[in-house]
């Protein structure tokens, strides 16, 4: 029997599992294990008595949550609903003063962590905070005496839809993060729109590889299978070489996936089996249609691209006849409009091929923009970033896009990722979908650097297939080959890496690229040293930067007075 109806709280989509013998929370530990869902639910109503106890009078009911993908982490999920209380997804790549500003920001009294992590808050000042460490003989004495609680018998407060839930941080790029507030009946209604939308049942499983630290693992993954009776298996950490592995094991149905985790996907070995498991779809962003396309030959997968933040200010449905490529058009109740943020005028149509290639993308590609009602329910303690995602009583979601005649919107990158080349403003996401198509690439970011003179440069990273060598030849071939790569797209500079950079959460490390712009560097998780550039003059061939022509490369910055815009 599927259980898809919309609940009003989070809570009650915990509740519903008790009593319910079904496998609930698969593992691996030292062996592959499974919880029913009563088990997990069992737990989570003990985490939540022990919460109510240690949850200090009159704080704000929020706890950080500093774990890989263990099974405490849903527990501690499903606890701070049945409690009423907020968890702030804390990222374990964060350091020091970010690291202990981020927990300190949400208001968090008590911190969950685990022994693997103890060595990043060491040294930290955290007043205030209690912190509790899994997996160890003093966190389950704590918990013992709870072991008999049952769902809704301990809370800070009676649960409601306007209760949060969850703090979960935004990852800008440049900032210190925002932590936006989600509550339970946002969550429950998300949860239950997706299990309905991709028809979960108990008989499926979700694996939870991307981290649940970041909204699209909760939000995407652990909430519809909740709302859809389907058991969860985790993955402690995303590792593409044991995906199959996993999927086959835990006869995995459904994923989810961020940024460049197809990527890596598709850069495993093929093997003759890469058919051979119970996979029917995963559901993300930012494969891009060339990788999805790749992704469906090679595994019989189809992925559907969605597209919703973590905010919940706007969002972009797919239907059939959504053509490749587009996400889809804007969701119930959304307005949504491709706006030029210089004027505040909508963008023109886009002009596409026959081949569904953007022809002019200088005057069509604009900042996604939702004048209608919006479900952003703020960022926690951030005036200032609340008012400039709601400027002009409209929801800026942040996001570039363009929209065909017929209304089907696409996805163009991020505003901080806009170029600006000989006064002509260009997207690194519709470059990035260019380079894509070379066979030898196995991942490309493409991103700006300050031009000598004025404006920007395109520069590009590009991670190769396995064996493969960067031919400047051959890439210069293939980007003259492409119709829709315009004048001043093509690449000036290329950093070859050994790994793309990414962050925790799997997207691109656009950062540490810009911060090493053109200058010699090692980028690469697994470099050890600089990575190889590459540039060209216009029309020219690409060759080696040489430290020759750096040392002319620099004199022009200074002589423009430029020279303070690159890296130190």
């Amino acid at each position: 029997m599927r259980t898809t109806t919309a609940p009003g709280t989070v809570a009650e989509l915990m509740a519903r599992q008790w009593g319910d013998h079904r496998p609930g929370l698969m593992y691996e530990d030292t062996e592959r294990r499974v919880l029913t869902r009563h088990r997990t639910a069992q737990e989570a109503a003990a985490r939540a008595a022990l919460l109510v106890d240690l949850m200090p009078p009159g704080a704000e009911p929020h706890l950080g949550v500093l774990l890989d993908n263990t099974p405490e982490f849903p527990f501690w999920l499903g606890a701070a609903a049945l409690a009423g209380a907020a968890v702030a997804g804390i990222n374990p790549t964060r350091r020091g003063p970010e690291l202990a500003r981020d927990i300190l920001h949400t208001d968090c009294r008590l911190l969950v962590t685990e022994p693997a992590h103890l060595p990043l808050l060491r040294g930290l000042d955290l007043p205030g905070v209690r912190v509790l460490v899994t997996g160890t003989e003093e966190y389950a004495a704590l918990l013992a005496p709870y072991a008999g609680a049952e769902p809704g018998a301990a809370t800070l407060g009676r649960p409601g839809p306007a209760s949060r839930m969850l703090l979960y941080f935004t990852s800008g790029s440049t900032g210190a993060p925002k932590a936006a507030v989600c509550t339970q009946g946002r969550l429950a209604a998300a949860g239950s729109a997706l299990a309905r939308r991709f028809s979960v049942t108990p008989d499926d499983v979700h694996y939870v590889c991307m981290p649940l630290f970041h909204g699209n693992a909760v939000i995407a993954d652990w909430l519809p299978a909740l709302a859809g009776g389907a058991p969860v298996a985790l993955r402690r950490r995303f590792s593409a070489s044991a995906f199959l592995d996993d999927v086959r094991a835990y006869g995995a149905t459904y994923f989810t996936y961020v940024g460049r985790a197809v990527q890596y996907l598709l850069a495993t070995p093929p093997r003759p089996d890469d058919r051979d498991h119970t996979l029917r779809l995963g559901f993300g962003t930012e494969a891009g249609a060339v990788d999805a396309a790749r992704f469906a030959e090679r595994f019989g997968v189809r992925l559907v691209e969605g597209y919703g933040a973590t905010e919940g200010g706007a969002s972009v449905q797919s239907t059939p006849d959504t053509p490749p490529g587009a996400l889809g058009r804007a969701g119930a109740g959304d307005d949504l409009a491709v706006i030029d943020p210089a004027t505040g005028l909508e963008c023109p149509p886009a002009r596409l091929d026959a081949e569904g290639r953007l022809r002019n993308g200088d005057e069509a590609i604009g900042e996604l923009v939702n004048r209608g009602r919006s479900l952003f329910e703020g960022y926690w303690r951030n005036p200032e970033a609340e008012a400039d995602r709601t400027r002009d009583g409209w929801y800026w979601t942040g996001d570039l896009f363009f929209r065909d005649p017929e209304g089907f919107l696409y996805f163009a990158g991020r505003t901080d990722d806009r170029l600006r080349v000989d006064s002509e403003n260009l997207a690194a996401a519709m470059i990035e979908n260019i380079l894509a198509r070379w066979p030898e690439a196995a991942a490309v970011a493409v991103y700006a650097v300050p031009d000598e003179a004025s404006g920007d440069q395109v520069m590009a990273a590009l991670a190769l297939r396995e064996g493969a060598v960067f031919d400047p030849r051959a890439f210069a071939e293939f980007l003259a080959a492409q119709p829709d790569l315009g004048t001043k797209m093509s690449p000036r500079y290329v950093r070859v890496v050994p790994a793309m950079p990414v962050t925790a959460t799997n997207k691109v490390h656009r950062t540490a690229l810009r911060r090493a712009g053109f200058l010699p560097a090692a980028t690469g998780a697994a470099a050890p040293g600089p990575d190889p550039v590459w540039h060209r003059a216009p029309e020219g061939d690409y060759r080696p930067l040489t430290e020759a022509d750096l040392a002319a490369l620099l004199a022009r910055y200074r002589a423009h007075g430029r020279s303070h815009l690159l890296p130190r």
